[in-house]
């Protein structure tokens, strides 16, 4: 039976989702319930706080970047032996993009409306009381097909503050199911990509059960359960799910038999349902650890070295001697691939914010550099230019990047053709020389 679902949004960024989505999830685990949690669009950060306090893999949907069979495979596969979905919205509750057509619009508000999921809107109130009503009535008539079952109220200042705003929820035909206080000490620390990641921050386990005591104290919890709606099933299937075919080729297809992949702090951002979609067609996962100066499996069919880090670890990888020379001889007899952080490790060098450069391995004719800091953001169509492990030349896949890093020096053939959200093109993107090949681009499906 797949669950029913619930999804916890906000009007923007900032507002308290992941505060109160941490807090819940690890609340209703620790009462025994199967809590399944997932994130809307292409953050890979928050699933792995997600993954800690629910003790669940968290997975991304994402309308824009994957097609409706990976969509509907992942709720059946995530779904099937879990009692409740909590969702976590991307920044406000319908912001997206313009639709190509070829997918939907990314919009937390557009996954809400196809899973059928009712939404929890949490409210940072700081500087306004009644008003919160309008702005409650607004979200809960934007569209029609998503509907706003309830609020919970943040940054609450006093009684008198609460009492206020809750009275223009209320009036607004709004059930209020929380109120949060303001409480500094339960900010999680932050880096220039989001949230520290969950396996780097210290006393994890201890924060997670500080917030779900909040949330207790300062929530409804059955209420916010009951809020659940039945999740939407596509036409034609039932609550037994989508047949095995159908789960097994969803995904993008495994790169390799055995795929040898980079895994440690300066290696980590691997969309969670990759890894499964891989498992799923039969690819076995072999982890090891740059840092630790480990090379690649000697039997392995290929290489991939995530995103992540590299930049808070560039002394330690350039003096890991074994590592480079065991990823070189790697690359001589099978495919190595690099995404945004591993592609930069895959390069000549790599300099960090303070502008000291670190030697890398050299396997592609690229000079990489976060001394001088700029933001690259957004979806990727990108057609590929090359064979590589991602497919074959002229196919195309989609993805996001996301990096703060700048290019010095590339000189090997272009790997994609990209364009953005928009069809705006980006022209070339990545690199290509032998059997190496990278970019900055993390793919999420085939197109």
């Amino acid at each position: 039976m797949i669950p029913p679902g619930l999804l916890i949004a906000a009007p923007r960024s900032g507002s308290g989702k992941t505060t109160l989505v941490l807090g819940l999830l690890r609340a209703l685990a620790r009462s025994g319930i199967a809590v399944q949690p997932m994130k809307c669009g292409p953050d890979y950060i928050d699933p792995g706080f997600h993954a800690a306090a629910a003790a669940r893999v968290s997975y991304n949907l994402d309308s824009w970047a994957m097609r409706p069979a990976l969509l509907d495979s992942l709720i059946h596969q995530a779904g099937s032996d879990a009692e409740l979905f909590i969702g976590e919205a991307l920044m406000g509750l319908f912001d997206g993009v313009v639709s190509d057509g070829a997918s939907g619009d990314g919009s937390s508000s557009g996954l809400a409306a196809r899973q059928g999921w009712p939404v929890l809107l949490i409210l940072d109130i700081s500087g306004q009381s009644q008003s919160a009503g309008a702005v409650a009535k607004g979200f809960a008539s934007f569209r029609p097909d998503v509907r706003i079952a309830g609020v919970v109220l943040n940054k609450v200042a006093s009684s008198r503050h609460e009492a206020l705003a809750r009275k223009g929820i209320e009036e607004a035909g709004l059930p209020v199911v929380g109120v949060l206080p303001r409480n500094a000490d339960l900010v999680l620390p932050e880096r220039h990509l989001g949230l520290v990641q969950a396996d780097e921050t210290a006393e994890l386990d201890q924060r997670l059960e500080a917030l779900a005591d909040f949330v207790e104290a300062h929530c409804s919890i059955e209420a916010i359960r009951s809020l659940a709606g039945p999740t939407k099933l596509p036409t034609g299937l039932d609550q037994a799910g989508l047949p095995p075919a159908d789960i097994k080729d969803a995904g993008l297809r495994p790169p390799g038999q055995r795929i040898a992949l980079a895994r440690d702090a300066a290696f980590s951002f691997v969309y969670p349902h990759l890894i499964a979609g891989w498992r799923r067609q039969g690819a076995e996962i072999i982890p090891f650890s740059p840092l630790a100066d480990e090379g690649p499996a000697e039997d392995a069919d290929i290489a991939w070295l995530p995103g992540g880090y590299p930049e808070l670890h560039g002394a330690r990888l350039a003096t890991a001697t074994r590592f480079q020379r065991a990823l070189r001889q790697f690359a001589q007899t099978r495919p190595v691939h690099g995404e945004c952080g591993g592609y930069m490790v895959l390069g000549q060098v790599l300099t960090d914010a303070e502008g000291t450069a670190h030697r890398m391995t050299g396997l592609l004719d690229l000079e990489t550099s976060f001394a001088k800091r700029k933001m690259n953001l957004g979806y990727r169509l990108a057609e590929l230019k090359q064979d590589c492990p991602l497919g074959n030349r002229g196919s195309l896949v989609r993805g996001h990047e996301f990096h703060y890093s700048t290019t010095l020096r590339s000189g090997d053939t272009p790997l994609f053709e990209v364009s953005d959200a928009n069809g705006t093109s980006l022209g070339a993107l990545g690199s290509h020389r032998g059997r190496v090949t990278g970019s900055f681009f993390h793919v999420i499906d085939r197109a």
